[in-house]
């Protein structure tokens, strides 16, 4: 696998431990078809055409908040990586934050640490509070979908770490 260290998959393979001279990359080269679709997935979550209402910026600082919920350094520093204008959005890669003075804010900012770190616990009352903030039900959509990525990639950064030996 021939890739630069801005490469998504890079990225999640440093993340694990696994070096460019690992054995395992024999291995995944292999699978290349399935980090093709990370690597578009990822492109599509953080950077899409049409952002909607959660920013390009907002979005690489909310995985990066996952990641960190995750305890994954590296990929927050990934996913940090990416964003252009850091001094408006940098805090939100931050888990500690809550935005009492921004309620919208707040309202994301809950839901993304609650199905990241208790997915069983989000209900429709969840939903709905994104909904009460003005979120569209296209930005929740995507909202969701940036959510649903991010931890698929986290975890096959552990799962990866894993097969590596690294812990």
């Amino acid at each position: 696998m021939n890739m630069s260290a801005a490469d998504p998959i890079e990225a999640m393979l440093l993340a694990a431990g696994i070096a460019p001279d690992h054995t395992l990359r024999e291995v995944l080269a292999g699978r290349q078809d399935i980090f093709e679709g990370i690597d578009t997935t990822e492109k599509a979550a953080l950077r899409p055409n049409e952002p909607g209402g959660i920013s390009h910026d907002q979005r690489a600082a909310l995985a990066a908040r996952m990641a960190r919920l995750n305890g994954e350094a590296a990929m927050a520093d990934h996913y940090a990586g990416q964003i252009q204008d850091a001094a408006s959005v940098a805090a939100i890669a931050e888990p500690h934050l809550q935005d009492d003075a921004n309620p919208r804010l707040q309202a994301i900012l809950r839901h993304v640490d609650l199905v990241t770190s208790n997915p069983k616990d989000a209900s429709r009352v969840d939903i709905e509070a994104l909904k009460a903030q003005g979120l569209a039900d296209a930005d929740i959509v995507r909202l969701s979908e940036l959510v649903a990525f991010v931890n698929f990639q986290l975890r096959v950064v552990a799962g990866l770490r894993l097969m590596g030996g690294s812990s």
